[in-house]
């Protein structure tokens, strides 16, 4: 760890560490470690790259309110606001706006650093995290805990079901996520927290860490 932040210091100037704040189990709010692999100004950036989110893209959200829809005369089903510039109701804007906010995953990242890609790819950098699992917040397998805006656009859309697991450092998706060879929608791994919410015990956690073994070295950043 201690050579992982000189590397990092040394490329890029900032805070070797990266801390944020994260939902985890029971909505339970907390400061979320990791070993920064983007440049200082990665969050400033992030707007100029929204159009590079693959869920973002594979998102198909209608053009029409179909509550709408179903008024007489042009009426609406909730008061008009402005959303990316144009004209809706507050409904489509609320939930265009909750779809944005869900995972984002941007491929060849430019705001990555040489080392970052390194310790993402290895996972070096999610080491920092033992620390939160010696605190409590964290166990070392269950749903992975979520960015405060991201909690709550899946819980607005019904998968809040997640949250009744632990947070944890590896997880289901992950290594599902692996398997399918870095390819899965945001549904599906919506999907993958609720079913280990549902079903998760220690001799299935067991698996799962042995699972997550085999895939510690990958070259897709998943």
């Amino acid at each position: 760890m201690i050579i992982v932040a000189i590397a990092i210091r040394l490329e890029s100037k900032g805070k070797v560490y990266y801390i944020s704040k994260r939902v985890g189990a029971n909505y339970k709010t907390f400061d979320f470690y990791k070993f920064r692999s983007m440049y200082p100004d990665a969050d400033k950036r992030l707007r100029e790259l929204e159009h590079l989110n693959i869920y973002a893209q594979n998102e198909k959200i209608e053009d029409e309110c179909p509550r709408c829809a179903k008024l007489e005369n042009g009426k609406k089903c909730s008061p008009i606001v402005y959303f990316d510039g144009n004209e809706m109701c507050e409904y489509m804007a609320i939930k265009k706006r909750n779809a944005r906010k869900a995972f984002l995953k941007i491929v060849n990242d430019p705001r990555i650093t040489k080392v970052g890609k390194f310790i993402r790819n290895t996972s070096i950098d999610e080491l920092p995290q033992l620390i939160n699992i010696l605190k409590g917040d964290m166990s070392i397998v269950g749903n992975r805990p979520l960015p405060v805006n991201e909690a709550e656009a899946i819980t607005k859309q019904g998968w809040g079901k997640r949250f009744q697991a632990a947070a944890g450092l590896t997880g289901l998706w992950q290594v599902e996520l692996r398997g399918r060879g870095g390819v899965m929608s945001e549904e599906e791994r919506f999907k993958l927290d609720n079913e280990y919410a549902e079903h998760n015990s220690f001799w299935g956690d067991l698996k799962l860490i042995f699972r997550t073994i085999g895939v510690f070295i990958q070259k897709e950043n998943v």
